[in-house]
């Protein structure tokens, strides 16, 4: 067991938050819960105040989450999400060993008002479908979708087609539409109570909000308004000279 060392010109909280890292890497899993309070300060000899900074600074980077009356956890894992090139929700669960459910919870055709019409470049009254999806990765609520998509380009396509099949792949093999790009604006929102309830998270949790639009060769083929969980995802990007 790695120990405190008082002599060190290192604080003790940050000793502390390596010291406790390091189990939570070796020997805790996701949602385990990290000792009490009173635990930690016995086994490393360490005051209340110290293992309260060390433990507010792991909460602050995402590591660990508190629940009131319950006690402290292990974060789960965030989903890393490069931004560099296209991606699909139901391929980034697969590379990461995740099953991606996507539950349909509502699909309806519609007249484009005046910003669905501006975002797909159509005229104003155009058919479009309009659907929403809940994105589940191993059963737990990740994201929740808005999507809309042209009817003209995509006629007869089914509530129960979406729900078996990735969208993508819809557009790829049964209408022979390949994506050519896609621009995503990322926006801090606040969850509201409809989408935490949903997403199965506190109310007003920090969450992002992502709008999607999808191109082929010449149409703008799909617009998605996303709402995602702030503590599920992380998003990557580098910038070069």
């Amino acid at each position: 067991m790695r120990l405190i060392d008082k002599n060190s010109r290192t604080p003790l909280y940050l000793q502390l938050m390596d010291i406790l890292m390091e189990e939570i890497d070796f020997s805790l899993n996701e949602n385990d819960q990290l000792p009490s309070e009173r635990e930690i300060c016995d086994k490393y000899d360490v005051s209340r105040t110290t293992v309260r900074q060390a433990i507010n600074e792991m909460e602050r980077d995402g590591l660990i989450y508190k629940v009131h009356g319950k006690g402290t956890f292990v974060a789960p894992n965030k989903v890393k999400q490069d931004l560099i090139k296209f991606y699909s929700f139901t391929e980034e669960m697969k590379k990461l060993g995740k099953k991606p459910i996507s539950k349909v919870l509502s699909f309806e055709i519609i007249e484009a008002d005046r910003k669905i019409s501006r975002e797909l470049r159509l005229p104003e009254t155009t058919k479009v479908y309009k659907f929403t999806r809940l994105r589940l990765a191993d059963k737990t609520p990740m994201m929740l979708e808005e999507t809309f998509v042209p009817v003209e380009l995509f006629p007869d396509l089914t509530k129960e087609a979406l729900e078996e099949n990735a969208l993508y792949d819809i557009f790829r093999e049964r209408y022979q539409v390949e994506i050519k790009m896609a621009d995503e604006y990322f926006t801090p929102v606040m969850a509201n109570e409809n989408e935490a309830k949903l997403l199965q998270i506190p109310s007003m949790l920090p969450s992002l909000r992502i709008e999607r639009l999808t191109f082929s060769a010449n149409n703008v083929i799909e617009y998605t308004n996303t709402i995602a969980r702030g503590d599920k995802f992380k998003y990557h990007v580098r910038l070069e000279n």
